[in-house]
């Protein structure tokens, strides 16, 4: 098992900055992915950023230039800089762990208003 605590969020104004942050524990295997999905209010949860604990990186197309993933393996944790944040950037985001199954955070609420 793998338990996933987020931190961070919040209400920003728009072209605004954020910093969520994730701490894994448990059963954690060095070689895995880690990042953040998001869902807005009626939508599907969606891809925001990920990245391997070889360093390898995925972004959305949206956040792009925007957002920064980082990760400390000795201390299992990630984290998301959020820059330059759009009302469309409003969602709760999640927090996520893969190995040999996924694992998700409880969610953290950022809401950025125009």
């Amino acid at each position: 098992q793998v338990q996933l605590v987020e931190s961070g969020g919040g209400l920003v104004q728009a072209g605004g900055s954020l910093r969520l942050s994730c701490a894994a524990s448990g059963s954690i295997f060095s070689t895995n992915v880690m990042g953040w999905y998001r869902q807005a209010p009626g939508k599907q949860r969606e891809l925001v950023a990920t990245m391997t604990s070889g360093g390898i990186t995925n972004y959305a197309d949206s956040v792009k230039g925007r957002f920064t993933i980082s990760r400390d393996n000795a201390k299992n944790t990630v984290a998301l800089q959020m820059n330059s944040l759009k009302p469309e950037d409003t969602a709760v985001y999640y927090c996520y762990y893969v190995r040999s199954r996924a694992y998700w955070g409880q969610g953290t609420q950022v809401t950025v208003s125009s």
